[in-house]
């Protein structure tokens, strides 16, 4: 049986700010690799499902949870016989020092996105209609202790929409502390904002606390303007010497037509609100 060898690359990112994008080119690369779904977040809340948000501290890593999440990337490495494994959930933004407790060894690559653009982008996933196949893919990794708890939310946010006056889902993307309240104060614009800023800022408080030398920090537009040269920096700040033919095939997909596409789709009002909760 293979040794464990790998090394953890974490991407942390709030919601619509080009996680995805940004795991998808570095799997792309040779010897890295990821879980087949989107993102797991069911495996790190496994052993705290009941917590009422994501925003798990640091004392929620208890050593059997701690064990349990690093067989998941234990598993990825089995798999795709790997030398780096590759992770990305939205709500380990909220949550950076409980992540670095359950994998002290992880690097970072922390990526940022114009406010506008990513709220504008999560206002549409609010109000997406249910992805079946996204979601079967997600619950192959859903711990089977804890399947009636997401089957019941699964109904709930169906039922939810069906009557919503927005239209948009119960609960879409990171859950911060006092969600309930929030939803039933702000527009969905706002609740957009205040999730990013969360998210954000979560970030930045745990990065300062870690150190300069476990992440590293990447502009969305910055990366899509100039893909090769920043996916060359992530890669130096990894360790990974891809040639430049392995580059050039990785970032083939990226696009910056997304880039500002966002503020255009709100209206005067929608800007002033999220600009007002952003600014508080």
């Amino acid at each position: 049986m293979k040794k464990n060898s790998y090394e953890p690359i974490i991407i942390i990112g709030a919601p619509r700010s080009g996680t995805n994008m940004l795991r998808d080119v570095l799997t792309k690369l040779n010897h890295v690799s990821t879980w087949p779904c989107d993102e797991i977040n069911y495996i790190w809340r496994h052993g705290n499902v009941f917590y009422p948000s994501d925003e798990l501290p640091a004392e929620a890593a208890h050593s059997n949870i701690k064990r349990y999440i690093r067989s998941k990337f234990d598993w990825v490495d089995r798999k795709y016989d790997c030398d780096y494994v590759v992770e990305k959930t939205c709500a380990n933004s909220l949550r950076v020092d409980f992540v670095d407790k359950i994998i002290p060894e992880a690097k970072y690559v922390f990526i940022k996105r114009d406010l506008y653009d990513a709220v504008a982008s999560a206002m549409k996933r609010w109000t997406a209609e249910l992805d079946i196949k996204y979601i079967l893919e997600k619950a192959r990794f859903v711990p089977l202790t804890d399947l009636p708890y997401y089957a019941s939310k699964y109904i709930w946010n169906r039922f939810y929409r069906f009557f919503s006056s927005e239209k948009r889902l119960a609960f879409w993307g990171p859950k911060l502390d006092n969600m309930d309240d929030l939803l039933g104060k702000y527009s969905l614009e706002e609740i957009c904002a205040i999730q990013w800023k969360r998210c954000v800022e979560k970030s930045e408080e745990s990065f300062r606390k870690i150190g300069n030398s476990k992440f590293i920090e990447i502009q969305y537009e910055d990366f899509v303007k100039a893909p090769k040269q920043n996916l060359q920096k992530i890669c130096s700040f990894i360790g990974i010497t891809p040639s430049t033919d392995e580059i050039r095939a990785a970032v083939s997909n990226v696009e910056l037509r997304s880039v500002g596409k966002g503020i255009k789709s709100l209206n005067e009002e929608q800007v002033e609100k999220i600009s007002a909760i952003v600014s508080e």
